[in-house]
């Protein structure tokens, strides 16, 4: 499966008391789904997933899931510290349609985090998920930072298509694609090389039904290579258009500060808390990136460098905030985690001032 492009990890919106608000949950998955984004990350880390009950987590998923378009990939944040509960709710982001699962390093007993222990976890819970899974690394709450070297080993596996590298580390960015550059496999896209999901796959099939829709390999329209239909044979599924592509250990990153050299360093996008407040402020950075204009990307990764780093440090409730100012629910965070002060509520608004979303 293909992972490009910028992903919000969304917010998990409260009432007052504390109780999940679904209704504006659905709301903002229904904003974020307008936008230039690839799709959405729910119980990330910005989701509070770790503050959150079994049940809220998986009422979190099928409320979202419900919300979100269908051309969007979703991805569920799965990882708990066990790796049969992570299998479980990983299950169950299956059984209701989610398309990848994002798995938090296991951090609770540090010392025993050595090389055998996460190469288990990971290999134990790939070898069993429905879902390809993507690696999550984030030392700065973790306290745990996986080696690039175990990330290289665990990128041969199969069912691990990628990871989510918050470190901001760019050159370990870069250490994570070259290790790992001769890792290659086919997925399929759409005509225009963007992600298809099996989810999206059905949906085709299905909105086909009784409209004379059919699979057809259209392998002329693009010639073929010794009587069998070459890579940029077209498929038709329904009324979607699909192809083959190949593609590598996906490096994806989560420092919004950071992203531009990130995408030069070879990452092929982002997983983003600064884009829950600003999608797309940084799509502009990516899309710059992409179509090659290098001091675009600079002036548009300026535009939003200094906003970036200090909702790094102000953590869920400067997010949250920001949200709300830029016309997203935000809303209150769980405790512990308290609201702002007027003074940094005043800060943020200043360093927003250029990045409404």
């Amino acid at each position: 499966m293909l992972v490009h492009g910028i992903l919000p990890p969304i917010t998990t919106p409260f009432y007052p008391d504390g109780n999940v608000y679904f209704k504006k949950l659905e709301s903002n998955v229904e904003r974020y789904s307008r936008t230039p984004c690839a799709g959405i990350v729910v119980l990330g880390s910005t989701g509070e997933a770790i503050l959150l009950s079994d049940q809220e987590r998986r009422d979190v998923l099928k409320s979202a899931r419900g919300a979100v378009a269908p051309n969007k990939v979703l991805i569920a944040g799965t990882g708990i510290e066990s790796a049969i509960e992570t299998l479980r709710l990983t299950e169950y982001a299956a059984e209701i349609g989610y398309d990848a699962a994002m798995v938090r390093t296991p951090h609770y007993y540090k010392t025993q985090m050595q090389p055998a222990n996460i190469l288990a976890f990971y290999r134990t819970v790939a070898d069993r998920s429905p879902l390809p899974v993507i690696i999550y690394n984030f030392p700065q709450a973790t306290g745990y930072d996986i080696p690039a070297e175990l990330v290289i080993e665990l990128a041969e596996h199969p069912n691990l298509m990628g990871i989510k590298e918050s470190s901001g580390n760019v050159e370990k960015v870069r250490k994570l694609v070259e290790g790992t550059r001769h890792i290659q496999r086919s997925v399929t896209v759409t005509e225009t090389f963007e992600a298809v999901t099996p989810r999206m796959l059905a949906a085709a099939t299905a909105g086909s039904r009784g409209d004379g829709g059919e699979l057809v390999q259209v392998g002329a329209l693009a010639g073929s290579v010794g009587g069998m239909p070459s890579s940029a044979a077209v498929t038709i599924v329904g009324k979607m258009k699909t192809r083959q592509k190949e593609a590598g250990f996906q490096v994806l990153v989560g420092a919004a500060q950071k992203l531009h050299p990130s995408l030069d360093a070879g990452a092929v996008g982002g997983i983003l808390a600064f884009a829950c407040l600003a999608p797309t402020s940084c799509y502009e950075i990516y899309a710059a990136w992409k179509e090659g204009d290098a001091e675009l990307a600079r002036l548009k990764q300026e535009r939003i460098a200094i906003a970036a780093q200090r909702m790094g440090e102000l953590g869920i409730p400067g997010v949250k905030y920001s949200m709300d100012f830029n016309g997203y629910f935000g809303g209150p965070a769980r405790q512990p985690l308290l609201p702002l002060t007027g003074a940094i509520r005043d800060e943020i608004e200043r360093l927003l001032a250029d990045v409404r979303n």
